[in-house]
């Protein structure tokens, strides 16, 4: 029997604007995070938290701490039954620096595995899954798979002088470990119906999850490309599914900022864009720039929902609108790099990351030029009235509009109207006339009101910019953020 596949999963995505009331000051600490899975497991009814053991300094006693912190609650609600902790790790083959940290978080789930035991006095896996980012062949996945089974779990059988290590040290359990790829960019998401097949092949699994990648497709490709790929790889996954009899449940990574996905307790559209995704990502903003009930209600509401088949996708045409797209997005893209430079050392920090590998670390063959990350990069643009959505906005045509509404993505017109009306003409002729222009058409086009509210304070985040008055900055980003529900 398959078991529970959560509805939720709870992120470390550090988007928001609101600080949660736990947090002991503006940038959340391990412990602050270990008290975070507590309360979205206990008060908001999300049953899996992802742990991030990729660009910080990872705690593998969270399982412990849990636990010993929480034990009433989790005596009846049971950490790897009920409740799930899945571990996101580094990918060797991308961070060189970090890679390390993949064997000494793999070498961690034996150890929780005995704590789990002890606190059930049962059998327990309390973690078994992990995410392995930036997945471009099955390779990459088996090479996770097979050092845990043979070098984690398998060392146990091997002689050290005179006694075997299991009898030394202990049995090293769970046996195995569930693998999951994170699949991040334009041709990997393509081919995933490749990648994943390959993996499963002649493993005797139960089930295979597969995460979709949202915010690094629209931060490379523009926000229509990334949701175009996430259509089309969403659909290979069904097929695969029929064709291996295997149970396959994808995992898409969405924010609530429109550029990244427009879920939030608000507006749970993704539901129906994605139906035969599984697992919708509830991050930061998702969870602390609402109130709790809100929240809570939302959380219940999805949980309700059931999964269906993919919406079926004309791959040529989507590939099409793709290239296009993109090649536009890019073309504006640098046009406007300079300022995101100059606004993005303010975005205040919520969490402790490091730096993650991306496609514009490196030439594009359109100029070389580097971001901050997804959320860093959402929350400089829309600081200053230029949200990203509009990027490469203009290489649509009109048969290209009457195609979305036909079903691939119905709700585009909703997701450029949630985002559009935080525009401020104003900036953006300063910043790019070009793209300035096409917002125009854009909001006579859609029927946009513009959030004035919101325009005077990136009025105010532009002046201090071009003044360098740096003190206020920061402040007046956040009051922008607030009027947003969102950081980035």
């Amino acid at each position: 029997m398959t078991p529970k596949i959560p509805r939720c999963m709870s992120t470390q995505h550090p988007d928001n604007a609101t600080l949660p009331f736990f947090a002991q000051n503006s940038v959340l600490s391990g412990d602050d995070e270990v008290q975070e899975a507590y309360y979205v497991f206990s008060h908001l009814g999300i049953e899996e938290q992802l742990w991030d053991s990729e660009g910080k300094d990872v705690d593998n006693s969270v399982v412990k701490k849990l636990l010993n912190n929480y034990g009433q609650f989790f005596h009846s609600k049971k950490l790897g039954k009920d409740f799930f902790l899945t571990l996101r790790v580094p990918n060797p083959t991308e961070e060189k620096n970090e890679a390390k940290i993949l064997l000494e978080t793999l070498e961690s789930i034996p150890r929780s595995f005995d704590v789990a035991r002890e606190f059930y006095c049962e059998d327990i896996a309390p973690i078994f899954e992990v995410v392995q980012p930036m997945t471009r062949n099955a390779a990459e996945l088996e090479r996770i798979y097979r050092y845990y089974t043979d070098f984690v779990v398998g060392k146990q059988h091997k002689k050290i002088v005179d006694i075997n290590i299991s009898k030394w040290i202990g049995t090293f359990q769970p046996e195995r470990i569930n693998v999951i790829p994170l699949i991040e960019d334009k041709e990997s998401l393509s081919n995933i119906k490749k990648i994943v097949g390959e993996f499963i092949l002649g493993k005797r699994l139960e089930y295979q999850r597969v995460w979709l990648a949202r915010s690094d497709p629209a931060l490379n490709y523009g926000m229509l490309s990334a949701v175009l790929l996430n259509k089309v790889a969403a659909a290979q996954l069904d097929e695969l599914q029929e064709e291996s009899s295997l149970d396959i449940f994808p995992i898409i990574g969405v924010g609530s900022v429109p550029f990244r996905g427009n879920f939030s307790p608000d507006n749970t559209n993704c539901l129906k864009g994605y139906p035969s995704v599984q697992t919708f990502t509830t991050q930061s903003a998702f969870k602390y720039d609402h109130s709790y009930e809100d929240v809570q209600d939302a959380v219940s509401t999805i949980n309700e929902t059931k999964r269906r088949k993919a919406i079926p996708v004309d791959k040529n045409k989507c590939s099409e609108i793709i290239e296009r797209v993109s090649h536009q997005y890019i073309k504006e893209l640098q046009e406007i790099v300079p300022w995101i430079h100059k606004i993005a050392g303010f975005i205040p920090k919520r969490r402790n990351r490091k730096l993650h590998i991306g496609l514009f670390g490196y030439s594009r063959g359109v100029g070389e030029f580097s971001l901050p990350r997804a959320i860093g990069f959402c929350a400089s643009l829309y600081s200053l009235g230029l949200p990203p959505e509009l990027l490469g906005y203009s290489a649509l045509k009109e048969r290209d509009f009457a195609f979305l509404e036909e079903g691939i993505y119905k709700n585009y017109f909703g997701d450029m109207r949630d985002a559009l009306r935080y525009t401020n003409l104003k900036t953006m002729k300063m910043i790019s006339p070009h793209l300035a222009g096409v917002a125009q058409k854009a909001l006579k086009q859609l029927h946009i009101e513009i959030d004035t509210q919101h325009a005077t304070l990136t009025d105010e985040i532009f002046e201090a910019i071009r003044m360098e008055k740096k003190t206020s900055i920061q402040e007046k980003i956040l009051r922008a953020a607030w009027r947003r529900k969102f950081l980035g």
